[in-house]
């Protein structure tokens, strides 16, 4: 295990930090937003106040050696499950040795954005020992779709994964290798929400508003893949039964309210237009029929609306984007300055991007390791572990384990 501190830099992965553990030579909302014309639809929907916690901290390199790590899951035993998208799951012991990839993994299609992404324990693990697995899956015809998997984690004669099916498939499968989503997260009342994508082309830009498709759709399954009957669209003509809400772009972090039980998710725009919302059941979320910022190419998005009856705003949106993936409710109490915030990766921020929560409004924001060394690194995942420490996967073919811990 290497430490990394914030005071030394002379380690070769120290950080230049200040001794609070954020970086301030540039303002936190300096860049200009992609779309200046477009008007938040409430105040502090966007580009909220900086809010420094002064918390000073220590960050381990706890393992290293992945090729581009997705998701990662704590096991009781302090262990942890990680994902690489090229199609490998490891286990990872709590001092950071990692084993050989665990036989029984889905085939995926490893391509682009596609391959083995989120990883999920089951609420009854300790007695059931079931692991839950996102991917893309490859199907006929170059089409392929995001997938859900569930096996059971045997340790017996090498750690592996038995009697594994898949449990979820999104319908109808398209020729993309882009917005697969997809988190896994676990509702309080035992239930899966499954978050996606709409595929990052045309095709699935449209199927996003259609009903009987999955695509821009957070789904809801039991455990076992079956369709609780309390979902919204159950027994309604023409509509999906799997589906909880609509209208999303593609998904990449997503977290239960430890207060009120309720999803809230973190999806990616386009040149702008990253939004965070609570997802509420049988809502729609816009896209693409309103969105904020522009097109890649530039230009407005459809019509250009930010706004439209019967489509939900968003709780908070940036432009310029941060590019979330990976997200948690802080819970623990070795940040106390950190208790009830979000905690989010960001991929183009190369932060950890701290979210300060009132209610179902966010009053500040704050930007943490923009200056980790050797360079700046796309934090990927984020997730609290048991003993309370904040521990973050980052985005490369020498992606790492990365463990914040207050410093004494």
């Amino acid at each position: 295990m290497i430490r990394i501190t914030l005071a030394t830099a002379t380690l070769a992965f120290a950080l230049m930090t200040t001794p609070h553990g954020v970086c301030a030579a540039e303002s936190l909302h300096a860049q200009p937003p992609n779309a200046p014309r477009q008007k938040p639809a409430f105040a502090g929907q966007t580009r909220a106040p900086e809010q420094r916690s002064e918390v000073a901290f220590d960050v381990l390199s706890v393992a290293r050696g992945f090729e581009y790590p997705w998701g990662l899951a704590f096991l009781p035993s302090g262990e942890m499950l990680v994902t690489e998208r090229p199609g490998r799951l490891r286990l990872v012991t709590a001092t950071g040795e990692l084993s050989a990839p665990l036989k029984g993994v889905p085939r995926v299609y490893a391509g682009s954005q596609g391959g083995l992404l989120d990883v999920a324990i089951d609420p009854d693990f300790a007695s059931n020992g079931f692991v839950y697995l996102s991917y893309a899956e490859p199907l006929q015809r170059g089409r392929s779709g995001t997938a859900v998997a569930r096996g059971t984690l045997v340790r017996e004669g090498g750690a592996r994964l038995e009697g594994v099916q898949r449990i979820y498939r999104q319908e109808p499968a398209l020729q993309s290798t882009g917005h697969y989503g997809s988190r896994l997260v676990f509702a309080p009342d035992g239930t899966l929400f499954v978050t996606q994508g709409d595929r990052q082309i045309a095709e699935g830009r449209l199927l996003t508003q259609q009903p009987d498709a999955l695509q821009g759709k957070i789904v809801r399954i039991r455990p076992d893949g079956s369709i609780p009957q309390d979902n919204p669209f159950v027994g309604v003509p023409g509509h999906r039964p799997e589906v909880w809400s609509t209208g999303h772009r593609n998904i990449q972090s997503a977290a239960i309210h430890p207060a009120t039980g309720e999803l809230w998710e973190l999806e990616h725009g386009t040149r702008g237009g990253d939004e965070l919302n609570i997802a509420r059941k049988g809502k729609n979320y816009g896209w693409p029929l309103i969105a904020y910022g522009i097109e890649y190419r530039g230009g407005p998005i459809g019509e250009g609306l930010t706004a439209r009856e019967g489509l939900e705003q968003p709780v908070y949106y940036w432009d310029p984007n941060i590019a979330p993936s990976g997200m948690l409710f802080y819970t623990g109490a070795l940040f106390p300055a950190w208790k009830g915030n979000i905690l989010v990766g960001g991929l183009a921020a190369t932060s950890l991007v701290r979210l300060v929560i009132e209610g179902e409004h966010v009053v500040g924001e704050e930007h943490l390791l923009r200056d980790l060394k050797p360079a700046p690194e796309r934090i990927r995942d984020v997730r609290q572990g048991p003993e309370g420490a904040v521990y973050l996967l980052t985005d490369s073919s020498q992606g790492r384990i990365l463990k914040l811990l207050p410093r004494p």
